[in-house]
């Protein structure tokens, strides 16, 4: 591997259209500083000096896609409340087409507030609804993504999945026989609840804590064979091209049928893992649309994962300085 491949590389992110499917949402940020305990009860008190709105989930891959110089192209559904007017806002802010939102008479807009202390993450609390969608919302949303799929040169298919209910066993079967008719290849970041109705996909990318549930068994990050005999048990049933596992601290390990690789995770000054998942599928999903061998797919991906993590809060990666550090670290 050389300079210019890496670089051409990066040069032809820019020419893709990269459709995205999933659960969408608000991160709220309050930032202050911690100096006493509450006297009403064993909490720290926060002096609030500053608030923040962030485009959070499926969005947040669309975030990062845009930084990676793609297109992205993002469905889902949100409620029709106030919630959604500041979503639509921040669609805006970052020149993201709403052209793929359904709106909801049904469920509120999920809405992530974390309240970060001194620098670190001292609480959460979560607005959401996390019904699966009634069959009415999911023919919605289904009709509002395959338009999209049939008029416009689309690259690749990102489902994100955060167990909020938009993505649906229906609209997994449907949309990846869509896109396997029309050779496009689709990369998964799967939750619990749809674990097992991924099948067939191109690229399917569960962490460890998810590989486990959905097969529940137990696995040994640090024993390779483990690792690999747990995607062979995961392919009896899915019949994914591509399985690629992130481990953590341990890195990843990545594998198709003719092929694999276990990448160990380089040293990082770790602030926040809130997003990483988001940077990973988005590069990882690039650089297949690209048709690259899953040696780069993983190692790229790796990178971008852990640079996202010395950050704080749900931030997209920076295009030049996952480069620099590709160029770095592969050549």
């Amino acid at each position: 591997m050389n300079k210019n491949v890496i670089v051409n590389l990066f040069k032809n992110f820019d020419k893709l259209n990269v459709l995205i499917i999933g659960d969408v949402m608000i991160d709220s940020y309050y930032y202050g500083d911690v100096n006493r305990i509450s006297p009403e009860a064993p909490v720290p008190i926060v002096s609030v000096n500053r608030k923040d709105n962030r485009l959070g989930g499926a969005a947040n891959v669309a975030l990062n896609v845009k930084a990676l110089g793609a297109n992205p192209i993002l469905c889902s559904i949100i409620g029709n409340d106030s919630a959604a007017e500041k979503f639509k806002v921040l669609l805006n802010k970052e020149k993201l087409s709403a052209e793929g939102i359904v709106n909801s008479e049904e469920r509120i807009t999920t809405v992530k507030t974390r309240v970060i202390g001194n620098k670190h993450q001292v609480l959460r609390v979560d607005s959401e609804d996390d019904a699966p969608l009634s069959k009415t919302e999911n023919s919605k949303l289904i009709n509002a993504i395959t338009p999209l799929i049939n008029s416009e040169k689309i690259d690749v298919v990102i489902f994100q999945d955060y167990d909020k209910g938009v993505i649906t066993k229906e609209l997994i079967e449907e949309i990846i026989t869509i896109c396997n008719n029309k050779k496009i290849p689709t990369a998964i970041d799967p939750k619990k609840r749809n674990f097992d109705s991924y099948q067939n996909a191109t690229l399917f990318k569960p962490n460890l804590k998810e590989l486990k549930e959905g097969l529940n068994i137990e696995i040994n990050p640090s024993q390779a064979k483990e690792v690999e005999s747990a995607i062979d048990q995961l392919n009896t049933t899915q019949n994914n091209k591509i399985n690629f596992i992130t481990l953590s601290e341990h890195g990843v390990f990545i594998k198709d049928e003719s092929s694999k690789a276990q990448i160990p995770a380089h040293i990082r000054s770790i602030a926040d893992v809130s997003g990483a998942g988001d940077t990973v599928i988005s590069v990882a999903a690039l650089c297949l649309a690209l048709d690259q061998p899953i040696t780069m797919i993983a190692e790229i991906a790796n990178l971008a994962g852990g640079l996202v993590c010395e950050s704080v809060g749900v931030v997209p990666i920076d295009k030049d300085q996952l480069l620099s550090e590709a160029i770095a670290n592969l050549i």
